[in-house]
């Protein structure tokens, strides 16, 4: 991948660590029970975990909020929690990545979302997932707009991270958008369903294949419907770039001046595709905010996660991997 030699991604990640960023939207708790398979239940046709480590991170947009900082960026983490041990657990987990939580609302009216995967060896058996979804109560969207407002100012980039649980309203998306526009903040959107077109005037927007073709109504197989979807998607939402992840089969990004950049990962093993979204969402904000054009940004981004995509559960993105991901 041309360019990103190891002694310029460093230079980069140098200058990442003078970067704040405001993440907003969907926190999760993710709980992990590691064990080995010891034999087939007497009780029902499945397998027996006999599990030996237990382990808990932020999830959603809380791993955005791990990859920022654990690239060295500052990050501010806006959105709901319940009123329980799973989100004062989240709340502190997030603290001990270095994020400021001032921003985490708790919310009398739902849990905090928990998913609990179970592992055996590196294969992924079981995701149970306790959450309720819906928008939240009016006086508590009210509080959001708040924290938004009062986070945006000093921040050199905000991304709205979305996973359909409720948090991220029509109304909240145009408050942000419109309030980072008044401070030059560029907006970077991982979207899902939910208000997919909402996102009017986003400095990127970022789905992946599947939400691509959901939301127009096409299937893509080809590169070049690809990129047509990304002039379609960036015409109707009046957006600066647009970026469709692909899977295995890398990433198409129309940028600002309309040049499609298409990014094909190296051939590897695949081990666990969560949380990839994530690395690229975050590694590609910071990459563009520290100067990289879109082809170099969209590049670095496929290294994180190529990374990512060989380790099982929801990792983040390290400089020391990123760096030895671009040598390999």
């Amino acid at each position: 991948m041309s360019g990103l030699t190891r002694k310029y991604v460093k230079k980069v990640l140098e200058r990442m660590r003078d970067k704040r960023v405001v993440v907003i939207g969907d926190f999760m708790l993710d709980r992990y029970i590691w064990g080995e398979v010891s034999r087939i239940s007497p009780e029902a046709p499945v397998v027996v975990v006999e599990a030996n480590e237990d382990a808990q991170r932020p999830g959603g947009a809380g791993n955005v909020v791990l990859n920022l900082t654990s690239l060295g960026a500052s990050c501010d983490a806006i959105g709901l929690i319940g009123d329980d041990e799973n989100g004062r657990n989240l709340v502190q987990l997030l603290e001990q990545h270095g994020a400021n939580t001032e921003g985490m609302i708790v919310a009398n009216d739902r849990p905090t979302t928990v998913k609990t995967r179970v592992i055996a060896g590196n294969q992924q058996l079981l995701r149970v997932d306790r959450e309720k979804k819906g928008e939240a109560a009016v006086n508590v969207q009210g509080q959001l707009v708040e924290r938004v407002r009062g986070a945006i100012e000093s921040a050199d980039a905000v991304i709205l991270q979305d996973y359909n649980k409720g948090l991220l309203t029509a109304s909240l998306i145009r408050e942000t958008i419109a309030v980072a526009s008044e401070y030059d903040v560029p907006v970077m959107v991982d979207p899902k369903s939910n208000h997919f077109f909402e996102y009017q005037h986003a400095t990127l927007f970022k789905p992946n294949l599947r939400e691509a073709e959901n939301a127009l109504g096409v299937e893509l197989h080809k590169t070049a419907e690809v990129e047509q979807a990304c002039r379609e998607l960036k015409d109707r939402l009046q957006a600066e770039a647009v970026l469709i992840t692909r899977g295995s089969q890398g990433m198409m990004l129309l940028d600002g001046d309309n040049n499609p950049v298409h990014v094909e990962p190296k051939p590897r093993r695949i081990s666990d595709v969560s949380g990839a979204g994530d690395t690229v969402i975050s590694t590609i904000t910071l990459a563009m905010i520290s100067g990289l054009d879109g082809a170099k940004a969209v590049r670095l981004a496929t290294h994180a996660a190529e990374y990512v995509v060989g380790r099982v559960g929801v990792v983040p993105i390290t400089p020391e991997d990123l760096l030895n991901q671009v040598e390999g």
